[in-house]
């Protein structure tokens, strides 16, 4: 399983790859339990303080790998609902609930739940040559992994239909027209970028983050006075911290700050 979800810790930089690229890194429940597992540990691990998401060869993730017994044998009444909850959705919970900044580099194809995979992720890196397709209406299925929650929130209902609807692929640079993907970068340079930014929120005040990070995506479900009431909440929490009185004194001494993540 380890040769299949590569997993690297450097520079404060939890770094997590898929690695079936004959397959186009397919899921399979087994490596999907590892990357769930391996985002929870991020966020527990002090010295863990960004994550990167990628894949090697020409996917980043084809979604789930639906070429088993299991996937074409009829279901019983209330198995495909439970199998999503247990399986998919908790996913990209794990990655929405993930404590760190995780930044989704895009090196190929994301396709289905590897395309809601790499949405769900706090920032997007795409490769040129990268593509997000919402392959579901393809093969007459529904849309899963939380895509019909996370998409019209990024791009809008209207948006989000065109391409659930249609399962046309879209192209990185489309993608970052329509503000799936915050920045497109020659496939050579992916890497590299996803290091630089990675690094760089490694080296930030991570629990003003990671508090930053519950407060957007909790607002996109929230009333203005939910949303206020958590951000004097957030701000409470974040007061207490090292990082945030660090922050201050820097201000007033007016030199750079060193920020330790606590």
């Amino acid at each position: 399983m380890d040769s299949l979800v590569q997993h690297a810790t450097d520079n404060q930089v939890c770094r997590i790859t898929l690695n079936r690229p004959e397959a186009l890194n397919a899921l399979t429940p087994d490596q999907r339990e590892r990357i769930i597992d391996l985002l929870a540990g991020a966020s527990e691990d002090a010295e863990v303080r960004a994550v990167v998401l990628t894949g090697t060869g020409r996917g980043f993730c084809a979604g789930a790998d639906l070429r088993t017994g299991a996937a074409l044998r009829k279901p019983a009444a209330g198995d495909v609902a439970r199998t999503l909850r247990l399986g998919a959705q908790r996913l990209v919970a794990a990655v929405l609930d993930c404590e760190k900044p995780v930044i989704a580099a895009v090196n190929g194809t994301a396709a289905g739940l590897g395309a809601h995979l790499a949405l769900a992720c706090d920032l997007v890196l795409a490769a040129e040559s990268a593509r997000f397709i919402e392959v579901f209406v393809r093969r007459g299925l529904v849309p899963d992994g939380g895509g019909a929650y996370l998409l019209p929130r990024l791009i809008g209902p209207q948006r989000a239909k065109e391409l659930m609807f249609f399962g046309d692929a879209l192209s990185a640079a489309d993608a970052e027209r329509l503000g799936l993907v915050n920045r497109v970068v020659p496939d050579g340079e992916l890497a590299k970028t996803a290091r630089e930014w990675a690094e760089r929120l490694a080296g930030g005040p991570t629990r003003a983050l990671a508090l930053t990070k519950q407060l957007v995506n909790a607002s996109l479900d929230s009333d203005r006075a939910t949303a206020f009431a958590a951000e004097a909440a957030a701000q409470e929490i974040n007061m207490t911290t090292q990082d945030a009185r660090e922050g201050v004194a820097s201000f007033v001494e007016r030199r750079s700050p060193r920020y330790e993540g606590r």
